[in-house]
């Protein structure tokens, strides 16, 4: 070894002995859970944040900051995570995914410094997410990568089932942890992720070695521009559409937002031409000929598809129907429909790992077809439940979908990244979890659309004569049952009161009585339940088709196949390369 190499070039060629694997595992672990627990912890602790920088999410123009806020961490990840990805088999994936420890802690010390008040302090905030959200996509995109360098292929399910448990587990723990630690103090919803950050960051720099294949290129910016110009605007437009627009309850008609959906599939569109003439292409296109890494994508994404925005309307569901219902007060919804959530939780800690390991010895084919299967099933029993429904079946309904999800999930990742070549698995990986990560914003256009259709057709006349029959005016009742009902949605996601937020002064003149009704536990949910059930029906049938063809996909991902382990360079797709089980 040269007498002139630095401390980390001579710590990085020092030879890993067999504990090795276990070291990346718990490592990587580690910072996906961060990761995905604060993709989550906003969604509860929003109602404290926005009191905290008193700022009003639901007043007229703040509507974006909310919806920033939410989202804008998850639009970075899906749009970084191929390139850095890619970047991580140039240069080492060990060395871009300490980097995103880094990243990632700074930005959560940054976010909870905040001065400012208003608008301003809600900029801030978001741009704090972006740099946070950075960190988090050099995390996703390297950690599959890294377990499958350090783990042979025989028990990458296992490694692979143990990350993807922890990133499921983490978007509900998030849920919790919000609700806990908003209400003392939102600041500690962000500074929460400190210790755990700098412990990782540590740790990760002193024990994790590039243990796979590198090989260095020329960067591909025109890759990069194009596919972050393209997703960016498909997902920005997904975002938008969501919102109102003009007279119109959503924003699908928005002009913009139809330039923003259709430019961003015309750049996509160039961003895979362009792929295909460069020398090193950020992504290799001519991946998608591996069969087995093409219908476990496909059947990822659909299952994300079902998936994203599930959380989303299950929440709005405990939070403006069943917990007012059972004596919570709006104030208090937001912690307890994550508490509310945990057998899904539970469920998946239970399969995810089980099923790595039995997909190591037999193959993920049967297990992730069955798994997605079971999910579809489990949307068609959903529809069965009423919106005042008994607990004990919900619960269960749940836990049954996080048993199936995690069956699905973990050898159904493990097969994917045993298809890839060596030298591809940053990007591959990078890739997967694009996908993914884009379904969850689309998911939750969709999921909000589905709902908001299905209330738009029937709350108006329904909130307008609930109102008049308890003494409100009649142009009161006509303007709040004219509002978009993404409003009403807004209010129980955020634990507001929804009547309360909507009548605002026009409540005044009423009695003490009749106002401790309009805003009580009971008068909201009894009128939204009608309404807000067509929808759901309607996005878990979209969610049961989903997984439908998920299943479909799944089943025809071919037998067990494993890429070929050594460095020797192969044609990607040539099957005397690889082994096929």
């Amino acid at each position: 070894m040269p007498a002139s190499s630095t401390p980390a070039q001579r710590r990085s060629q020092r030879p890993v002995g067999p504990g090795y694997k276990w070291i990346a595992l718990s490592n990587t672990t580690l910072g996906i859970l961060m990761a995905t627990i604060n993709s989550s912890i906003v969604l509860i602790s929003l109602p404290d944040i926005f009191r905290g920088i008193k700022l009003n999410p639901l007043a007229p123009g703040n509507t974006p900051y909310f919806l920033w806020l939410l989202m804008g961490y998850m639009v970075v990840t899906a749009v970084l995570v191929v390139s850095l990805g890619r970047i991580g088999d140039m240069y080492g994936r060990v060395r871009m995914y300490n980097l995103g420890f880094v990243v990632f802690t700074a930005g959560s010390i940054l976010l909870s410094l905040s001065w400012m008040e208003g608008g301003a302090a809600a900029i801030y905030l978001i741009v704090m997410r972006i740099v946070q959200g950075i960190g988090g996509a050099m995390l996703w995109a390297n950690s599959s990568a890294i377990l499958t360098d350090a783990f042979p292929s025989n028990q990458r399910g296992m490694a692979l089932g143990t990350n993807m448990v922890a990133a499921i587990a983490g978007s509900f723990i998030g849920l919790v942890l919000g609700g806990v630690l908003g209400p003392i103090a939102w600041q500690l919803v962000f500074l929460v992720s400190v210790p755990v950050g700098l412990f990782g960051t540590i740790w990760a720099y002193v024990m994790l070695r590039d243990t796979g294949l590198r090989r260095p290129a020329q960067l591909d910016w025109w890759g990069n521009l194009t596919f972050a110009v393209g997703l960016i605007a498909l997902l920005v437009g997904i975002t938008y559409g969501i919102l109102p627009y003009g007279s119109q309850s959503m924003g699908w008609g928005n002009p913009l937002v139809l330039l923003a959906l259709f430019g961003g599939i015309a750049v996509l569109g160039l961003f895979a031409y362009v792929e295909t003439k460069v020398e090193a292409p950020m992504f290799n296109i001519r991946l998608f000929r591996i069969r087995a890494f093409t219908a476990g994508n496909l059947a990822a994404l659909l299952a994300a598809l079902a998936r994203g925005g599930l959380m989303f309307i299950m929440i709005i569901w405990l939070q403006g129907i069943w917990l007012p219902q059972h004596g919570f007060s709006f104030a208090e919804t937001p912690l307890w429909a994550g508490i509310y959530m945990l057998p899904l939780t539970f469920g998946f800690l239970v399969a995810g790992p089980l099923a790595g390991i039995l997909s190591d010895r037999y193959g993920a084919r049967s297990f992730a077809t069955a798994g997605v299967a079971v999910s579809a099933i489990t949307f068609i029993l959903f529809q069965l439940l009423p919106a005042n429904f008994s607990y004990g079946w919900f619960a269960l309904l749940l836990a049954v979908y996080g048993l199936s999800s995690g069956l699905f999930a973990s050898p159904n990742q493990a097969a994917i990244m045993n298809s890839l070549p060596p030298h591809q698995r940053g990007a591959g990986a990078g890739m997967s979890a694009t996908f993914q990560n884009s379904a969850q914003v689309l998911s939750i256009g969709i999921f909000f659309t589905l709902i908001i259709v299905g209330l738009s057709s029937s709350l108006p006349h329904t909130l307008y004569h609930g109102l008049l029959a308890e003494g409100v005016p009649s142009s009161a009742a006509t303007r709040i049952a004219h509002l978009p009902a993404v409003g009403s949605l807004f209010a129980s996601f955020l634990g507001f009161n929804p009547i309360g937020t909507l009548l605002g002064s026009s409540i005044t003149h009423l009695s003490a009585a009749q106002q401790a009704y309009l805003t009580g536990r009971s008068f909201f949910p009894h009128l939204i339940s009608g309404p807000f059930l067509r929808g759901l029906h309607t996005a878990f049938d979209f969610a049961f088709a989903a997984c439908a063809l998920a299943t479909l996909a799944s089943a025809l991902r071919g037998g067990r196949y494993v890429h070929q382990e050594s460095p020797a360079v192969a044609p990607v797709g040539a099957g005397a390369r690889a082994s096929a089980k």
